[in-house]
């Protein structure tokens, strides 16, 4: 077979390039948006999470999944937000060699006052002239390729598609 043969066509290369252009872009974007809240778009989703689980609170290796983190960085971000106030960082009871991370009062105001911000910066920047079926579509397209990005289901965002009977997945919001 000849590089010719095996070289992306022009779409697909022009769909990777915007893909990547889009990866690039948004998280910066989004963090711009977020700037007067004092939090990243990342530090956002990690107090979502939290705000999400049972009891406030989540093992810092699940909060590395729902979040699409690697643990080093998970680490560096908890202690940053430690020191804001806004997350502890406890043993874990059940494991004593893991850590949990919880949601605090003062990190449950700070989710809460930067939702709004975050929802409208979301939607100005993704959802706005999208159609409902284009979002879905978006939701499906994405979720396909990270189920090829993270074939062994590390992340919660495609667990769910260890058991495909099942159409709901535990990273999707509640309705």
């Amino acid at each position: 077979m000849t590089s010719t043969e095996t070289a992306l066509r022009q779409p697909e290369r022009v769909a990777v390039a915007r893909l990547h252009a889009m990866l690039e872009l948004l998280p910066t974007a989004l963090d711009k948006q977020l700037a007067g809240e004092s939090l990243t778009a990342f530090e956002f989703t990690l107090l979502e999470a939290l705000w999400e689980a049972d009891g406030r609170r989540l093992r810092l290796s699940a909060l590395a999944s729902r979040t699409n983190a690697t643990l080093p960085r998970l680490s560096r971000v908890v202690t940053g937000l430690e020191r804001k106030g806004l997350v502890e960082r406890t043993a874990c009871p059940e494991d004593g060699r893991a850590f949990n991370a919880t949601l605090t009062d003062a990190g449950m105001e700070a989710f809460l006052a930067t939702r709004p911000v975050h929802a409208d910066a979301v939607r100005a920047m993704i959802l706005d002239g999208l159609t409902d079926e284009e979002i879905d579509s978006l939701a499906a397209l994405t979720l396909k390729i990270l189920a090829r990005l993270d074939p062994d289901r590390r992340l919660t965002i495609t667990a769910c598609l260890a058991d495909p009977v099942d159409a709901s997945c535990p990273a999707d919001p509640a309705p």
